[in-house]
């Protein structure tokens, strides 16, 4: 890394959702391995949201950790208004807070289906709807959304989540439009297999056979993806995408 990329974020303020661990936690590093003062956002591991903390302050750059249920209108706000009131400004929001509760159509609870669309779909919307109205005011800014494989191609099992996740494609193509004429871009990232705790108990000799590749992918290499969406000027021609970080599982 050269010293001229290490700055491309200095001064602005990146929001990571669903930070503490996995994805979250190799997207929050990865940003403020670019200078931006970062948003550690948890729902109640507040121990490991401190931990990533810690590390990105061991790099030399600010953090802060700050718990929200972002499928909670209220509790969004109250985040929103502490990071205005430590920062200032809103530059960056990755809304990759998520969960799963795989089970077969006819076995999923009601409380089931609603948690996953509550957190994976109607967070992302409360999340970036708060964050517009600073983002919109300040005329620039940067959304990526974290939607899934599952969500272009669907997956048994995961009715829920699929749903969840197509339904972040379009919210995520739509809000594009929408803030394109204020400088906002909005794109979204759709991981495949990656190795983090959610795909920990899948059985990998399943999976492998339907990945080009022939592996997992990092959670790091998520994290480059959406490090060059938040961070690189070649990223600001690009709204209303989706990327696919897959190991070529899905090819259209």
């Amino acid at each position: 890394m050269t010293a001229s990329s290490a700055l491309r974020l200095r001064d602005q303020v990146a929001i990571v959702t669903g930070a503490s661990r996995g994805i979250g936690r190799a997207v929050a590093l990865a940003l403020a391995a670019e200078g931006a003062k970062v948003v550690v956002n948890y729902a109640s591991s507040s121990q490991a949201a401190e931990a990533v903390v810690a590390e990105i302050v061991a790099m030399g750059e600010e953090a802060i950790a700050l718990q929200a249920d972002v499928s909670k209108s209220e509790q969004v706000e109250a985040l929103i208004n502490a990071v205005m009131e430590k920062w200032g400004r809103m530059d960056v929001l990755v809304n990759n807070a998520g969960i799963a509760r795989d089970t077969l159509l006819l076995r999923m609870k009601l409380e089931d289906w609603q948690a996953v669309i509550d957190l994976n779909l109607t967070g992302v919307f409360l999340c970036t709807k708060a964050v517009s109205k600073v983002m919109l005011k300040q005329r620039s800014g940067r959304i990526i959304n974290l939607t899934s494989v599952v969500g272009e191609m669907g997956n048994a099992g995961q009715a829920n989540y699929s749903a969840a996740k197509a339904g972040v494609i379009g919210f995520t193509k739509t809000v594009a439009k929408e803030f394109a004429p204020r400088g906002i871009t909005v794109n979204a990232v759709a991981p495949g297999f990656i190795a983090t705790d959610m795909t920990a108990g899948v059985k990998s000799d399943d999976i492998l056979s339907f990945i080009p590749l022939g592996r997992y992918g990092q959670p790091e290499e998520v994290a480059g993806v959406i490090r060059f969406l938040a961070a690189d000027a070649a990223a600001a021609y690009m709204t209303g995408q989706v990327i696919n970080i897959d190991g070529g599982m899905v090819m259209a």
